[in-house]
């Protein structure tokens, strides 16, 4: 009978990824030269394109100097609109819909200046249970500068369907993460946007933890709003310039605003006039103008992601997890990630007993490197572009070890 091991080694054959264009780090302890990387969910690894990208344009930085502007090979004052398209495809939104700038907890604070609008008793505003802590500062935050009680006024829950049913009337905005970062579960964004707006709300999401991870139809979904980051799944660079959408029946109306020098209309901004003439796109959402070497790794993904195409890594990503999960099953470890292919992304979440102590362990023992959340939380993410069966049988194989000592 074939070995696991044996048959990783079969699978990986039968079903390649694209590892090879990746930098893959060294393992530093284990049998095997290179990491099994399974924290892409929290950090990418870099693209083999990037460091030519980057080489380019600081070459044009160093010959053209301010010029780069305009007669760089990819002129700097447009250079954001390179990215407006593949941005788009990547989570299913139109063109004018998307814009990539700033970083996420940032877009997210600039969307909800237009769209958390408390009023009367609509003031509510829905997070998970287990919403990532920026977010939570975010809401709460907000809700304090709007002068109301952060601790009425922001509803944690594990149940927003329900949640809605129950406080409709109140809400004046649900804010949800896509894939909940904690355990992995991909949250119904269709229906839940449906059942928020049908109540008078507001819906935005997070999709930190989802652009690159699953397929995403915004459009389609009449999502309100959405940001997200690009050094998860989207494998640009720590701190990477982030991403956000605002669906196309908002770009055009007299919403409140932050303004700056990119929010204006391109063709009028070098007429230095005092009074911002914004377009009818997400752009109008920008403030500053796009930090084009921290752009240049995000290029580089996009057209990474172009190339593959998301229906083919989802579809890889889907046995990649259900492999996991087939190997970790027989060792009793509690998996907290739903076993439903469709309500989960790549992220298979495991309760430990001592997550950090287990992740340091996979790491200098073993050559694996996962995630850990403490207190009991261990993440594995097998991301379809360059993860490998074998990865996965080295992840599983080492946690049954370390379960059994």
């Amino acid at each position: 009978m074939e070995d696991m091991e044996a048959r990783a080694h079969r699978l990986d054959a039968e079903d390649p990824g694209h590892r090879d264009l990746f930098h893959v780090p060294p393992a530093e302890g284990g049998d095997y030269p290179e990491t099994a990387y399974l924290a892409g969910n929290s950090l990418g690894l870099q693209p083999r394109a990037v460091r030519h990208e980057l080489l380019e344009e600081l070459d044009a930085w160093a010959r053209l100097g301010v010029e780069g502007h305009l007669e760089a090979d990819r002129p700097w004052l447009p250079y954001h609109e390179l990215l407006r398209e593949p941005a788009a495809r990547l989570v299913g939104a139109l063109p004018d819909e998307t814009v990539v700038m700033n970083s996420l907890t940032v877009n997210l604070h600039l969307l909800m200046v237009s769209f958390y609008r408390p009023a009367g008793e609509r003031t509510l505003i829905v997070v998970e249970d287990t919403a990532f802590p920026s977010d939570s500062y975010a809401v709460r935050s907000q809700a304090a500068f709007h002068g109301l009680d952060p601790d009425l006024t922001v509803v944690r829950t594990d149940d927003p369907l329900a949640t809605i049913r129950e406080h409709g009337d109140r809400i004046a905005l649900v804010m949800l993460g896509g894939v909940n970062y904690l355990t992995g579960e991909l949250m119904d964004i269709p229906a839940i946007t449906a059942a928020g707006q049908a109540a008078g709300a507001i819906v935005g999401w997070d999709l930190a933890h989802a652009a690159g991870n699953v397929p995403l139809r915004l459009h389609e979904w009449g999502v309100d709003f959405a940001a997200w980051c690009s050094y998860k799944y989207l494998n640009s660079g720590p701190g990477a310039v982030a991403g956000a959408f605002v669906h196309e029946r908002h770009t055009g109306a007299d919403l409140p605003r932050f303004e700056g020098w990119w929010s204006t209309e391109p063709a009028t901004r070098f007429e230095m006039a005092p009074v911002s003439r914004p377009p009818r796109s997400a752009d109008a959402w920008q403030v500053s103008n796009p930090p084009i070497l921290a752009m240049s790794p995000v290029r580089a993904s996009l057209e990474l992601f172009d190339k593959v195409g998301m229906t083919a890594l989802r579809e890889r990503s889907e046995r990649l997890t259900a492999f996991l999960q087939s190997l970790l099953d027989p060792t009793g470890v509690a998996v907290v990630t739903p076993r439903d292919p469709a309500r989960r992304g790549c992220q298979l979440s495991l309760r430990v007993g001592d997550a950090g102590g287990l992740s340091k362990t996979l790491r200098h023992r073993y050559g694996v490197i996962a995630d850990s959340r403490e207190p009991d939380i261990l993440r594995l993410a097998p991301v379809p572009l360059y993860s490998t069966y074998h990865d996965c049988w080295r992840a599983a194989a080492a946690i049954a070890r370390e379960e059994k000592a």
